[in-house]
């Protein structure tokens, strides 16, 4: 071949793979808006029962009060808990995340059905809590693993996770505003649109592309060439007079510590010991903790009389007030968190997160109450992207689903956390001092944990050198 002929050849197989990103990129973005829009029904349907629990619980048989509202989301939380590294490991191990995510919204879809139906059928609030533990058992597999399969998507991990918590943040302004106004109408009536939200989502969930089996197959691609290229290796170790079996040996062993890798238990070990993964959890832990704590105790703090005396519908939308900020902020702030790390978006974020959210508790009134839940919710907007896009730094891309669903324990042990010592301490001391515990919370974490986030993420350029070094 000509000097030519060789020139035009790579300038053609340039071209190539500039299409081939191009279109990989097109791909990512408009799976990137697919899984935002299931992450986002996810959500809706799960807060749009929260500014109507206390007639809820009530309509499904049980006593009126905070308690009733604890337990009945505690039970869904709980099943979350419990769940969501099952589904992230099971996804990592099977080479696919979409049919789990399908599977996982449409049976959360149906569990809505059968809680809406229970007072028809005489059965008491106990049935009705043990549908929540189903239902979020189911639930949760749509809602880690839509977030996982947006950690597979390239475009930078701050971007990917500000989708999500994009989503998440508008999906919980929606359904509480929604939520509110359905109440209004009726106990039952957000419970039957959660249903009808949740299986759209799961139909959403079925278009996109499973990047996770895409993986694998490439990698089942690469093993088998590999293999390939070693038995060619093996035959000429053999006319050189090299061990056949020694050679049959280690392939033997080295083909089960690949399948003991990949397995359910490797990939879940895996991600428990990554080094430094503790600290997003952490973070991840606490930050929920306070969004639980404002899902039970400040919809009972919002209405109740003794304090503003709102609606169930005022209640939501106040409830937004937060919301709102934490969805439209967490894109730019995630893209941010690129550009500079996530030392100062974390850190910074988490110490106004926490000042903001006592000062939520100690307004004298309610137009100051309303302006510190925007100010909650840009708080939150800061942290939430970053500490998600610190779990994609550390860890690896064959055990994302487990760390993603590591994650996802840790922040629904913190909401169950937020809904047992909130309600509790609400119950016995009153908002105030529940307001305080709570913040002062966060406010600790986020001191204790300082220098653990500068070695993790110590910033880049001006501003993020600025802040690792302070």
């Amino acid at each position: 071949m000509s000097d030519g002929d060789s020139s035009a050849a790579t300038a053609a197989g340039g071209d190539r793979a500039a299409e081939i990103d191009t279109a990989g990129a097109a791909a990512d973005a408009t799976d990137r808006r697919r899984l935002g829009a299931v992450v986002l029904a996810v959500l809706i349907s799960q807060v749009l029962l929260y500014p109507g629990v206390p007639d809820l619980v009530v309509a499904l048989g049980a006593p009126a009060g905070i308690d009733a509202g604890m337990w009945f989301l505690v039970a869904e939380f709980g099943a979350f808990v419990t769940f969501a590294v099952v589904w992230g490991a099971l996804s990592d191990a099977l080479g696919t995340r979409v049919p789990l995510i399908v599977t996982g919204a449409l049976g959360g879809a149906a569990s809505y059905v059968a809680l809406a139906s229970l007072p028809g059928l005489g059965l008491g609030f106990g049935a009705a809590l043990l549908v929540r533990v189903v239902g979020g058992a189911l639930t949760i597999g749509a809602f880690s693993l839509s977030i996982t399969l947006l950690m597979d998507l390239r475009g930078g991990n701050g971007r990917n996770m500000g989708t999500a918590g994009f989503a998440i943040g508008l999906g919980a302004a929606v359904g509480s505003v929604v939520g509110g106004s359905l109440a209004g109408l009726g106990a039952l009536y957000p419970v039957y649109a959660g249903a009808v939200v949740l299986a759209a989502a799961g139909l959403l969930a079925a278009t996109v592309d499973d990047r996770r089996r895409t993986a694998a197959a490439s990698d089942s691609g690469a093993s088998d060439s590999e293999a390939s290229d070693s038995g060619a290796s093996d035959s000429e170790a053999s006319d050189s007079g090299a061990s056949d079996s020694e050679a049959s040996d280690s392939g033997a062993s080295d083909s089960a510590s690949e399948t003991h890798g990949r397995g359910f238990r490797g990939v879940l070990a895996r991600a428990r010991t990554t080094p430094g993964l503790l600290v997003p959890l952490a973070f991840g832990f606490v930050d929920r903790l306070t969004a639980g704590f404002f899902a039970l105790v400040g919809v009972y703090y919002f209405q109740d009389p003794a304090t503003f005396g709102l609606s169930a519908a005022g209640a939501g939308a106040t409830l937004a007030l937060f919301f709102v900020p934490f969805a439209l902020l967490q894109s730019p702030f995630g893209a941010l968190s690129d550009r500079i790390g996530r030392f100062l978006p974390v850190v910074a974020g988490s110490l106004a997160y926490g000042v903001a959210t006592v000062g939520v508790g100690v307004a004298p009134a309610y137009p100051i109450a309303a302006a510190l839940m925007v100010l909650v919710g840009v708080c939150g907007a800061l942290m939430a992207p970053a500490t998600m896009a610190l779990v994609t730094d550390l860890v690896e891309p064959e055990v994302r689903g487990a760390a993603m669903g590591l994650f996802n324990v840790f922040g629904s042990l913190g909401f169950l956390a937020g809904f047992l010592v909130g309600g509790s301490a609400t119950g016995a001391f009153g908002y105030t001092p529940a307001f305080l515990a709570v913040g002062g919370l966060e406010l600790a974490i986020a001191l204790a944990l300082l220098p653990a986030v500068r070695s993790l993420s110590p910033g880049a350029g001006v501003i993020g050198r600025l802040g690792a070094e302070g």
